[in-house]
């Protein structure tokens, strides 16, 4: 039975031994048991960690690297194929802008020679007309020219007979029209 007296416990019975030797691991005797007891778990350990453990995550490793380097080829595989492909397409573009480029020279030459041969026919057919024109006016002039003659006898004696009182004959008006 404990009684407490001023704040103390006291233990009434049979005295209790204690040794105080400090920590058991650190006391020499008990080195023996505990080095067996470490190799013994150590052995254990390393058994279960190198054929149960590691080979596991080893493998884990392994796959997953193996997986990596197998996307990064496929990732320049693809890659090549994209650059190939674009490649591809560059020259097929290059060739569709010749391609409308020469159909676009082609149809403006076109439209040159036919807008060519189209004022042309328009030169021949005003060509003509002019010639047409010109050949009218020469027969006019001509026509007039015929008649200026008798226009200026005629105006000639009407002059003459206006001034004089007297009209002049045929062969006087021919002869000073001469």
């Amino acid at each position: 039975m404990a009684t407490e007296h001023q704040g103390t416990v006291e233990t009434t019975g049979a005295p209790q031994k204690h040794e105080s030797g400090g920590l058991p691991q650190l006391q020499f005797e008990h080195w023996g048991g505990q080095i067996v007891w470490l190799l013994l778990i150590f052995a254990v350990l390393y058994t279960v960690l190198s054929k149960g453990l590691l080979p596991r995550v080893s493998g884990a490793i392994e796959e997953r690297g193996a997986k990596i380097a197998g996307d990064i080829a496929d990732a320049r595989r693809m890659k090549d194929e994209a650059e190939a492909q674009a490649r591809a397409a560059a020259a097929e573009v290059a060739e569709a802008r010749a391609k409308a480029q020469k159909t676009a020279a082609d149809a403006k030459a076109k439209a040159s020679a036919e807008a060519a041969e189209r004022q042309a026919k328009e030169e021949a057919v005003l060509a003509e007309k002019l010639a047409a024109a010109e050949a009218s006016i020469q027969t006019a002039r001509d026509q007039a020219m015929s008649h200026v003659r008798e226009v200026a006898q005629d105006t000639a004696g009407a002059i003459v007979e206006k001034l004089t009182g007297k009209a002049a004959t045929a062969a006087e008006l021919k002869s000073a029209l001469a």
